[in-house]
């Protein structure tokens, strides 16, 4: 049956024609917000821990975690074909030398069909895209930039230390070379109103974009924001998950039905979340209430959408 959104899943599988699983791996990476180039601290909602798979880290090399990885989901898994996913941090925060050998080296497994390079906005130039055109002749290659709001106080307020204009700018030299670009919005963020978020789905479906990721603010240990939670409860709306499947078909709505959805939620290890508690509710649990809704509400992606 056909969904009621644009699934970037459905898509992958008819274009690949098998599964095809995304293989993290930690090249050693940092940011510009965090190294003081820009600034320190990273972003005030950000702890890299909240997703690394165990298999990752930064003193393996990229071929042994792509191993490890594959070991991982084989036993899961039949006759699947992988993605290295370049995840922790900003994966284009380097030269473009170095950049070169760890894609290649990931590149050069023979199961391994293809890249998703996580990077930020800031991280990138004309030069490195030039590569990775290239690259993507030959392979699958995405690259998924997090923007997480298009409101530039916001922006400020989480650390993120570049607007979303120049989210805009780079998304548009990507999206020019025919390389496969994602965004990843997260919802919720401190200050930010239904309305607000609803204006994302407004401001995203005017990008170039192929994908997009989605998923809500959690308070995570050990973060800024965990300290600001604490002291300005106020500040937060963390959205139950029935809130948040209504405002999802809400924000789906107004998106751009082009737009190919990758996620809706995020799960953060139980021993670190602060909030929201949805108590235990799965990712794919949440996936079909979503669809759930959309049936109920006689609904699809972009309905509203204006070109």
């Amino acid at each position: 049956m056909k969904k009621r959104y644009n699934s970037a899943s459905a898509y992958i599988k008819n274009k690949f024609a098998q599964r095809v699983q995304k293989v993290a791996v930690d090249a050693g990476f940092s940011c510009p917000n965090r190294d003081g180039y820009k600034g320190r601290g990273g972003c005030t909602y950000c702890n890299n821990d909240t997703f690394k798979p165990f298999y990752t880290s930064s003193q393996k090399s990229i071929t042994e975690q792509v191993n490890e990885g594959i070991t991982f989901f084989s036993k899961k898994y039949k006759a699947i074909k992988f993605l290295a996913y370049f995840q922790a941090f900003s994966n284009t925060y380097a030269p473009l030398s170095h950049l070169k050998k760890m894609y290649s080296e990931a590149l050069s497994h023979p199961q391994v069909i293809g890249l998703v390079v996580s990077t930020r906005p800031d991280c990138i130039d004309e030069e490195k895209l030039d590569y990775l055109q290239k690259l993507a002749e030959k392979y699958y290659i995405v690259i998924e930039y997090g923007i997480e709001s298009t409101n530039n106080k916001t922006l400020n307020n989480i650390n993120r230390l570049h607007t979303f204009e120049e989210a805009k700018k780079i998304i548009n030299l990507t999206a020019k070379r025919n390389i496969t670009t994602g965004a990843h919005f997260i919802i919720g963020l401190p200050n930010e109103t239904k309305i607000d978020i609803l204006n994302h789905a407004k401001e995203i479906s005017k990008l170039p974009i192929n994908l997009l990721k989605l998923h809500q603010l959690q308070i995570i240990k050990g973060t800024k924001m965990s300290q600001e939670y604490s002291e300005n409860p106020e500040d937060f709306n963390l959205f139950g998950s029935e809130e948040y499947i209504d405002l999802m078909v809400d924000f789906l709505e107004l998106l751009n039905p082009k737009i190919m959805i990758e996620r809706f939620t995020s799960e953060s290890p139980k021993n670190m979340l602060i909030a929201p508690n949805w108590g235990g509710i799965k990712n794919y649990e949440i996936v079909h209430k979503i669809e759930k809704k959309l049936k109920e509400r006689n609904t699809f992606q972009g309905v509203k959408f204006q070109f």
